[in-house]
Formats: structure tokens, C-alpha cells, sequence
């Protein structure tokens, strides 16, 4: 049986990586104290909870019928599933971010790293996109990922400043 989820979980899985990409950038953001660094990790943590804030309005403003399952699943595992991959895809917080920064990192290697996080998110997306059948959100899964395109182009132009 193909699986296909609706827009609601979709938007469910969006707010969850945004949440856990400003927590990333968060805890990132103390290992580089008394920096423009710093400062431009907490920016970009506030981004991430407008992304969120976004997310969760356009999910408020589905119809009923995009609401409901698309699949028989009285077990809520679809859900679960869900926040698996958006814990584990994007953004893993199960490593701690403070792990993967030494706090000797250049604003370039940080920003670089952001990009493809970013990047790993629009794929993410893309592919969501594809298991949402149309007339079930998918144009509402478009505009996620063109809010996660703009995120980018921020990023970039933060890193061709440095430049």
C-alpha cells in the first residue's frame, strides 16, 4: 500500500524542523559569545520560529478536508513517523549541535553549514510534496518550500557580506 500523507501532517512535520532548526541555532549561537557570529546564529534562530509561526498559521487556516487522514492509521503511527523524520532528517538534535561546532569555526564554515541545512530541508520538502495527492495541501507544501528558498537566499547574502 502507497503511504500519502495530507497537508496537516505535512505542516505538523514543518513546524517541527523549524523548531528544531532554531534550537540548532540557538545552542550554536553559545559557542560563539561576544561575536557578529553569534548575534547572526540568534537571527537566525528567530527566523526559523517565524518560519514556524507561518507554518502554523497556514496549517490554522486548512480546510476540514485537508485535515483529515489519508490513511487508516488508528494507531497514530503516520504522526509518529512524522516527527521521527523531522527529529532525525533535519536538524538532528539527537547529536548535540554543541558536538559539531568547536567554537573555532569562521562565520564563513558556519554559514556555509547553515546553507546545506537549508538546502536538506527544500529537498525534504520536495519530496514531501510528491506523497501529497492534489487537492489534499500540496500548493500549501509549495509555499513551504518557497519559505525555506527565501531563508537561503538570506543566508547567502549574509555570507557574500563576509566576502
Amino acid at each position: 500500500m502507497s503511504i500519502t500523507f495530507n497537508a496537516d501532517e505535512i505542516f505538523e512535520m514543518a513546524e517541527q524542523i523549524e523548531r528544531n532548526g532554531a534550537r540548532f541555532y540557538h545552542k550554536a549561537a553559545e559557542n560563539f559569545k561576544d561575536s557578529d557570529t553569534h548575534n547572526t546564529l540568534l537571527e537566525l534562530a528567530d527566523w526559523e520560529r517565524q518560519h514556524e509561526a507561518t507554518f502554523a498559521a497556514m496549517r490554522k487556516e486548512l480546510p476540514e478536508q485537508e485535515r483529515q487522514p489519508t490513511v487508516f492509521d488508528p494507531e497514530n503511527e503516520a504522526t509518529l513517523y512524522l516527527h521521527v523524520i523531522a527529529d532525525g532528517h533535519v536538524f538532528n538534535l539527537k547529536q548535540e549541535p554543541s558536538e559539531k561546532l568547536t567554537g573555532k569555526e569562521s562565520q564563513e564554515n558556519i554559514y556555509n553549514t547553515a546553507i546545506s541545512m537549508e538546502k536538506d530541508s527544500v529537498v525534504f520538502y520536495l519530496a514531501l510534496k510528491d506523497l501529497v495527492p492534489p487537492g489534499e495541501g500540496k500548493d500549501k507544501v509549495e509555499a513551504i518550500i518557497k519559505e525555506e528558498m527565501r531563508h537561503i537566499a538570506i543566508l547567502n547574502q549574509k555570507l557574500a557580506a563576509l566576502k
